[in-house]
This record gives C-alpha cells, sequence and structure tokens, in this order.
C-alpha cells in the first residue's frame, strides 16, 4: 500500500518542478543570427549562459589578449617557427624544435614568458633550448645563452612599440566590467 502522505509529496514535486519549467521566451527564428558561431560570440558579448558557480570566467582585465602590442609582436616575431603552445591567459608562448637545416642534429626550441603587458625590456623572459642528437638517437638538450636571445628581445620590443604607435586607442577590448547596460 503507498502511504497518502509519500503521494502527496510526490504530488507536490512533480508541481513544483513543472511549474519551474514555465516562463521561458521564444525567439522570433526570423530575426535570429542564422550563423552559430555569430550567435554564441552574440550571447558571450551580452553575458547570457549557464553558469555553474565559479566554473565560468568572471568578467575582468585580459593581461595577454590580441590587442596587447607586445603579445602581438612576439607572435609575429616567432612566425617563422611553429608554434607548440600559446596561451596569452597564462602569458607564455612555447615554440616547436626548430632546425634551420644547415646542422640536421642540431636544433632550438624558444620559450617566452611574459611578465607584464607593458612595453620594456623586463616584460620578457626568454629562454632558448638546444637539442644536440647523435646519430644513435641520444640527444642532450641544455638552455643556452645566445645573441639570438637579444638579438629576439630587441625585434618583440621595437616591433611592440611600432604597433602600439599605429593602434588605435578604442580597439582594446572593454571587459564586462566597463560596460554600461541600460
Amino acid at each position: 500500500m503507498i502511504y497518502p502522505r509519500f503521494i502527496t509529496v510526490l504530488l507536490l514535486f512533480f508541481i513544483i518542478v513543472l511549474s519551474s519549467c514555465g516562463g521561458h521566451k521564444f525567439g522570433d527564428q526570423r530575426k535570429m543570427e542564422s550563423n552559430v558561431k555569430d550567435r554564441v560570440r552574440k550571447n558571450i558579448e551580452e553575458g547570457r549562459g549557464i553558469r555553474f558557480g565559479s566554473v565560468r570566467q568572471k568578467s575582468g582585465v585580459f593581461n595577454f589578449n590580441t590587442s596587447n602590442p607586445l603579445w602581438r609582436a612576439t607572435i609575429e616575431s616567432l612566425s617563422f617557427m611553429p608554434l607548440s603552445s600559446a596561451d596569452y591567459g597564462g602569458g607564455i608562448i612555447i615554440t616547436d624544435w626548430y632546425s634551420s637545416g644547415d646542422k640536421k642534429n642540431e636544433e632550438i626550441k624558444i620559450t617566452v614568458r611574459f611578465t607584464s603587458n607593458e612595453i620594456r625590456a623586463d616584460a620578457i623572459n626568454i629562454f632558448i633550448h638546444k637539442r644536440i642528437c647523435k646519430i644513435n638517437s641520444a640527444c642532450k638538450i641544455n638552455q643556452i645563452e645566445s645573441e639570438i636571445k637579444n638579438s629576439l628581445k630587441l625585434k618583440i620590443l621595437k616591433k611592440a612599440a611600432l604597433i602600439q604607435k599605429t593602434q588605435p586607442k578604442d580597439f582594446e577590448r572593454n571587459s564586462k566590467a566597463d560596460i554600461k547596460v541600460e
């Protein structure tokens, strides 16, 4: 025998669950963007979406984004090398092993770490690793101090200064905190 109290609680539960489903406004399909990527971008810009606690990134200032002249100059300066990892959120760029072709058993790997988004000499740290492989595939990897490091740093800083000089002032993205919704 099913208890009347249990049935009452179960019925009350279903009424609450089903009543919470109402109130959804359906949009006019003729007014909606047909491209899914454009709809997603628009929804993100408007702050719509599902939030699960602190899983969603909070709005704020992004330190290393594509409008950052230092970041853009580094990507352009390293364009001849394949990139292994580029994380502007973490402020690091790592290239894959690269060989110029002169010495087939020697390869270099460059890591650029950003400490600031200002254009100055101490805003980037460059690490160069050299891998030398013998015929029997035994490889030795060492971090080296090379003139490549200084010339690359100088090239990046010059290019970043040029990008900043030619970049419009309103190019930088506003965070949601800066946008006023009326």
